[in-house]
């Protein structure tokens, strides 16, 4: 599995819900299983089945979420620069074709949060800020075609 950068923030969010599935999630499905076993004939036990398909879900969900945090690289936010576009930077785009301007921050993948308007840096959007600086007019190509993107300002 590929490497995965997240903030501190992030990071500590992954671990307490990791900690929430395994220690309210996990007794909670547990007792529901136990309840549909005490009802009798588990062959045609609908709650049973229910109950023990929710269980296989929250494992799959645990396992894979413990899997990114095995793989997890912490971002040093202290040496995140202005500079240049990159990972963890606020970026104001103007899209030259109607002049709409948008706000951007840009992080990794598992924090993308599109309501808080942060973008991953997997996006082709994002992809084609990396490594451009305040000023550049670049050629971004997203699902409805090319668009054209001045790159305003770049902040933390």
């Amino acid at each position: 599995m590929a490497i995965t950068y997240m903030t501190e923030e992030g990071y500590n969010r992954l671990l307490a819900e990791i900690n929430h599935l395994e220690t309210v999630k996990r007794p909670e499905i547990s007792a529901q299983i136990a309840e549909a076993r005490d009802k009798g004939d588990l062959s045609e036990n609908a709650e049973y089945d229910a109950a023990k398909d929710a269980q296989g879900i929250l494992e799959v969900k645990i396992a894979q979420m413990k899997q990114l945090i095995s793989n997890a690289r912490l971002i040093n936010e202290a040496q995140i620069t202005t500079d240049v576009v990159q990972i963890l930077n606020k970026v104001k785009i103007k899209n030259l074709h109607n002049n709409i301007v948008m706000t951007y921050t840009l992080v990794a993948d598992s924090e993308a949060n599109l309501k808080e308007n942060k973008i991953a840096v997997s996006t082709p959007i994002a992809k084609g800020l990396i490594g451009k600086k305040a000023g550049d007019v670049v050629d971004i190509k997203v699902p409805s075609g090319t668009v054209k993107f001045e790159i305003v300002e770049i902040s933390i």
